[in-house]
């Protein structure tokens, strides 16, 4: 369930940005926020948002705050590389979430729609980029 409300996040933020037509090079302002949401379990929340709200990215896991600052810093990797990375890791999940019979379904039931051709930018090609890896780590896949 609480890969479910991360992926669920994350399709709303890159089905949102195919709305915008400013690339991610252009947005400004960017800025970062911390909330804890209370409930059965307590989740990690961190919000990435530009003032235009083109592009979003908005991760609910379980102890992925705390994971993520044991991490390189955003500028550890380049834009480039970080594209790339996404690019690979979001084709491997949607491979898998359409054949929920040979992966654990519960795991990979919704499709990432990130698109290539926008230029997202650091802030959050390095969010989802980092989510992918504690996903790896958490659940113990490979993507």
């Amino acid at each position: 369930m609480r890969t479910l409300l991360a992926v669920i996040i994350f399709i709303s933020f890159l089905a949102g940005a195919c709305h915008s037509g400013k690339s991610g090079s252009q947005a400004s302002d960017k800025t970062i926020s911390q909330d804890s949401l209370t409930g059965v379990a307590t989740l990690d929340t961190i919000k990435i948002e530009n003032d235009e709200l083109e592009y979003e990215i908005i991760i609910l896991e379980i102890g992925f705050n705390q994971w993520l600052v044991s991490q390189p810093p955003m500028n550890y990797w380049s834009l480039n590389v970080l594209e790339q990375r996404n690019r690979a890791y979001v084709f491997e999940w949607n491979q898998r979430a359409a054949n929920p019979t040979a992966w654990n379904p519960n795991l990979y039931n919704q499709f990432i729609d990130y698109e290539p051709t926008i230029r997202y930018g650091l802030e959050v090609n390095y969010m989802l980029y980092m989510y992918f890896e504690f996903f790896q780590e958490k659940y113990r896949q490979r993507l």
